[in-house]
């Protein structure tokens, strides 16, 4: 049997198990939540060094902070929440309907099966993540890890099918015929996670089916400093989000809007930042790797390019690209313009561009003349700050600080445009992966009869209607 047929197979087995247990009790619901909490802390460590060995270097707080703490809390967060998700939601009839006894509600129910793709750069966090709020709709799962990170995801196999039935929740791991065969898959809801190119891919796929789709993609996420703001702080919270990761995360500070006069300084602060916090140079223990050889040629291939064409780069060491490891440190790049390819692509690395800027008008211009990105960073107050967010669209917007917009599971996360489509977490998550499917029951009167609207129809029918033909 192919992995194609090894796909349906498991779908229709988790799709007849899904029919046969309705309604999904809120007890069910949670002791599946319950589970997925206990598979992560009992094999917290198991995770941290499978992820060090696919990365080659990667710190356990690193995989603690951005992989297994965001999971947990989505987890338990869905579990105290789901009693109160599940509950029906009262609307209100048409008036006079509501007076006649009738009643009118949404019923979010599970949509069945759903595939979760996930990618590389947060391997337990994209998988855990979604996950806490398709379990909470009551769902079956299917997942496909990333094959960049083969010893995480067997090892995510192995756990998911010690801690629940294959019915329930079934992993496929191997290469991009795996994920092709997956994405063909006739599953009730699609939630990808990746890169935009390979988005299209999904989707495309996906609409063969009719399948609905989520889409966690990326983008240029800008940074904008704003006048007065304090440029040792600015550049201790770039440093810190653009290191996180070695920079390959979808919501990394991309390139940085400084006021022209305040760059100099910027610069020199963001290498003097990094110094301070990797004292290691270039036996760094605490950097993170890139993910694999062919991320660090990219990335070269960036700073090839964009010192080609004039730009100014700095670096924290005397970097080599011959070095064995997949380390590869801040670079700072300034004189920057818009032909060089890392001003045209997500850097997704330890490349951070500078830009000085004197009006805060080009800056809105600038940024809105662009794919919509993923998110937006604004360091300073007032007025200036939320005129930006009010003209610029992003998938989520975060004042005086980096990434931890996407750690709070009462807000939903999620792109717009190039950037993505849909979102979850929380309560957005939860609904993310249910069907709101409507209900209206009719009271005791019979409305129709009563307004002679059935045919031939009568004079209090055609009142009616001359009633409602009013602006």
């Amino acid at each position: 049997m192919d992995i194609a047929q090894n796909m349906a197979q498991a779908l229709k087995r988790q799709r007849s198990a899904f029919m046969s247990s309705l309604p999904v009790t809120r007890t069910v619901r949670e002791d599946r939540l319950r589970r997925a909490i206990a598979l992560l802390l009992d094999h917290r460590q198991d995770f941290i060094a499978a992820i060090n060995q696919d990365y080659g270097q990667r710190t356990p707080e690193t995989t603690l902070f951005a992989d297994i703490v965001p999971s947990l809390q989505a987890l338990k967060y869905a579990r105290r929440h789901v009693g109160k998700w599940m509950k029906k939601e009262k609307r209100s009839p048409t008036f006079p309907l509501g007076l006649l006894g009738s009643r009118a509600w949404v019923d979010y129910r599970p949509k069945g099966v759903v595939g979760i793709i996930s990618p590389w750069n947060f391997p337990l966090g994209m998988i855990f993540s979604p996950l806490a709020g398709a379990l909470a709709a009551g769902n079956r799962v299917m997942i496909k890890p990333s094959e960049h990170v083969p010893v995480t995801s067997e090892l995510t196999r192995k756990l998911f099918a010690k801690y629940f039935s294959a019915d329930e929740i079934s992993v496929f791991t191997g290469g991009i015929e795996v994920s092709e065969a997956f994405t063909r898959q006739k599953l009730d809801h699609i939630f990808y996670t990746g890169s935009g190119m390979v988005g299209r891919r999904v989707m495309k796929a996906a609409a063969e089916n009719l399948v609905p789709v989520t889409l966690e993609l990326g983008g240029k996420s800008p940074t904008i400093i704003l006048p007065g703001y304090n440029i040792e702080d600015a550049a201790t919270k770039i440093v810190n989000a653009k290191m996180t990761n070695a920079g390959q995360i979808c919501v990394a500070p991309d390139y940085i809007f400084v006021p022209k006069d305040s760059l100099p300084a910027l610069r020199d602060a963001l290498v003097a930042k990094a110094e301070e916090f990797y004292p290691e140079q270039q036996g760094a223990t605490t950097y993170t790797s890139l993910i694999n050889a062919r991320q660090k040629q990219r990335l070269e291939g960036y700073i090839a390019d964009a010192r080609a064409k004039g730009a100014t780069i700095r670096t924290t060491v005397s970097y080599s690209a011959d070095r064995a490891d997949n380390i590869m440190p801040l670079h700072v790049v300034s004189d920057v313009h818009d032909d060089m390819t890392l001003m045209q692509e997500e850097i997704f690395g330890p490349l951070l561009p500078l830009i000085p800027y004197e009006s805060i008008t080009d800056v809105i211009r600038y940024i809105t003349a662009r794919p919509r990105p993923l998110a937006l960073y604004i360091l300073g107050r007032g007025l200036q700050g939320d005129h930006i967010r009010q003209q610029v669209t992003a998938g989520g917007v975060a004042y005086d600080e980096f990434l931890l917009h996407v750690g709070q599971e009462d807000l939903p996360f999620g792109g717009s445009g190039a950037s993505g489509m849909g979102n979850y977490h929380g309560r957005e998550g939860f609904r993310t992966f249910s069907h709101a499917m409507s209900v209206f029951k009719r009271g005791p009167i019979d409305i129709m009869g009563l307004l002679q609207g059935r045919p031939p129809f009568g004079a209090r029918f055609r009142a009616y209607i001359k009633s409602e033909l009013k602006k």
